[in-house]
């Protein structure tokens, strides 16, 4: 896929102060859009939104707190008063405490199941919700939510997949979580021009999974985030209630 010229529209990304998010900001600012960088910590927002905008690109700094329902509300009122319309929704902010958490999964940790599915699962739900409304008002709505390969349930019992061997439960079912979403919002919108998708983006070389990630992950932001923009943009007939990486469709 080829990522197409868009001269119009607006587009939130979650989690976008660093590492993929911002990534996928600065694409999608590439493209022509005009990117909203949703984060928790409003200074981070508006230092990386600077950035972007030195590099010559329309993008704007947006407090958004996936994990507060007052923070999701007025973020969505704002976009409401300043634009109207949302055409691009992705869902990015995302964690992995198990990475960094000593002895977190002998035995399971339920409190960690908490937080992550917390952000992982609830945070996508709830900016869902708030901006669907403005998601419609759109000539072609689109969510992309970022996904893992270690959300497949084939893959992870696939003995040949490079993913196979990682353990990090929290994590892997929140995942899984966030593609059943996926799917059940496509369904759900499937008489409308919005178009809801899954994606992986790969193993990226951001923070996410600790400190070492950087140096072991095959994949930079930047080529990761290309997979994000291009369904991002996917044309009126594209899929909808699909997962998919780099390579192509991913195994539910």
């Amino acid at each position: 896929m080829t990522i197409t010229q868009q001269t119009t529209a607006v587009a939130l990304v979650t989690g976008a102060n660093r590492g993929l998010g911002l990534a996928t900001a600065r694409l999608l600012g590439e493209s022509g859009a005009t990117v909203l960088l949703g984060a928790r910590n409003a200074a981070k927002a508006e230092i990386a939104a600077a950035e972007l905008r030195d590099e010559g690109l329309e993008c704007w700094p947006l407090s958004l707190d996936v994990e507060s329902a007052a923070s999701i509300a007025e973020a969505a009122e704002r976009v409401e008063r300043d634009f109207g319309r949302l055409d691009i929704l992705v869902n990015n902010a995302g964690i992995l405490p198990e990475a960094t958490t000593p002895g977190a999964l002998q035995p399971l940790d339920i409190e960690l199941f908490r937080r992550t599915f917390e952000t992982n699962v609830f945070g996508a739900a709830a900016v869902s919700q708030a901006f669907l409304p403005l998601l419609r008002a759109s000539e072609a709505g689109r969510i992309v939510n970022v996904s893992s390969r270690m959300g497949s349930l084939a893959d992870q019992l696939d003995p040949t997949s490079p993913y196979a061997s990682m353990v990090v439960p929290a994590y892997q079912t929140s995942k899984a979580a966030l593609n059943g979403l996926t799917v059940a919002l496509a369904k759900s919108l499937g008489d409308t021009p919005v178009r809801v998708n899954s994606v992986c983006p790969g193993w990226v070389q951001t923070d996410l999974g600790g400190p070492d990630n950087r140096a072991a992950a095959p994949t930079t932001a930047h080529d990761a985030a290309r997979t994000v923009v291009e369904m991002a943009f996917i044309p009126a007939d594209g899929p909808t209630g699909t997962f998919v990486d780099l390579d192509g469709p991913v195994p539910w």
